[in-house]
């Protein structure tokens, strides 16, 4: 009982919080949100203002809400838990691949797959088919077959790698999802509230929060924006990892520290300084050319 209330005491005294500043913010575009006439009225309070008809997400919220995000994903891995990471449009493949992976976490990045939790025992299943045929490739056994055989196999292969690579070592049901876009994502996240299951998701101004644990505001598009939030959560899920590796018990959760209205208020001020100092229109990042999800349609933001 002493060595554990020692190992608990040292995770409170050494545990930094993974945090995110104003300025990276600005630079990766997290404050642009959609289009005005694509708003969610539930995003109003995420809301700071709106220019040349596209609304900029509140950041000093955003900078808030992600570190209880953070602080909650660092100790749901300092317990021992599992962090889900999905993100199946484009702009997130990338980023939430690697990310997870160096957190040593399973990933959905291609497509979610129905089921994969409200019917988990089931998907296991195909899970180990794969496992098997993927065994039989590194082995070499495909070169036993016919070449037409053996062009199915592989053809197989292939389609089940994109759909279960990420997953292949998940043994049992995430213990908390990470969502890029939950309204692209609203089959994982309808899934995770069914099974009581947290849900930290990018939020941006045209998705519903409701169903969302702990909301991430900002712009859910943007490569750089995406791959920010992902590799801080990562960040966050790895310091959790090492804590629960070096002291070998489930660490207890860690209250968020009372924000003063001190601090508020000057976050405020630094926050209206930089929106104002910075030219908000729909071109800062016309590099950036997205598909739009849910119209046949590209816009910029």
């Amino acid at each position: 009982m002493i060595a554990l209330d020692g190992a608990q005491k040292r995770y409170k005294e050494e545990k930094t919080l993974v945090g995110i500043s104003l300025k990276e913010l600005l630079e990766a575009g997290v404050h642009f949100g959609h289009q005005t006439k694509k708003r969610n009225p539930k995003m109003k309070k995420y809301i700071y203002n709106e220019r040349n008809g596209i609304h900029i997400v509140d950041l000093q919220q955003t900078i808030k809400l992600f570190e209880e995000a953070s602080r909650f994903m660092s100790n749901t891995a300092a317990q021992g838990k599992s962090v889900l990471f999905i993100g199946t449009k484009k702009q997130a493949q990338d980023a939430v691949a690697e990310e997870a992976q160096r957190a040593s976490m399973p990933y959905v990045n291609q497509r979610w797959l129905g089921g994969l939790l409200t019917n988990f025992a089931t998907l296991k299943r195909s899970i180990k088919k794969f496992k098997d045929l993927e065994k039989m490739k590194v082995d070499g056994d495909f070169e036993h077959f016919s070449k037409k055989d053996a062009a199915k196999l592989e053809k197989k292969y292939k389609k089940m790698a994109k759909l279960f690579s990420g997953i292949k070592e998940m043994e049992a049901m995430p213990d908390t999802l990470f969502v890029i876009d939950p309204r692209k994502e609203q089959i994982a996240v309808s899934e995770a509230k069914k099974l009581n299951i947290p849900v930290v998701a990018v939020v941006d101004t045209n998705c519903d929060p409701d169903p969302i644990d702990y909301v991430i505001p900002g712009n859910d598009d943007a490569i750089r924006a995406i791959k920010l939030f992902a590799s801080r959560i990562a960040d966050a899920v790895v310091e959790g990892r090492n804590q629960f590796a070096s002291t070998g018990v489930p660490m207890p959760m860690v209250e968020a520290p009372a924000e003063t209205t001190e601090e508020t208020q000057q976050l405020s001020e630094v926050l209206d300084q930089e929106l104002i100092e910075m030219s908000i229109s729909k071109g800062v990042y016309n590099d950036e050319v997205l598909e739009a999800d849910d119209e046949d349609e590209e816009y910029i933001r």
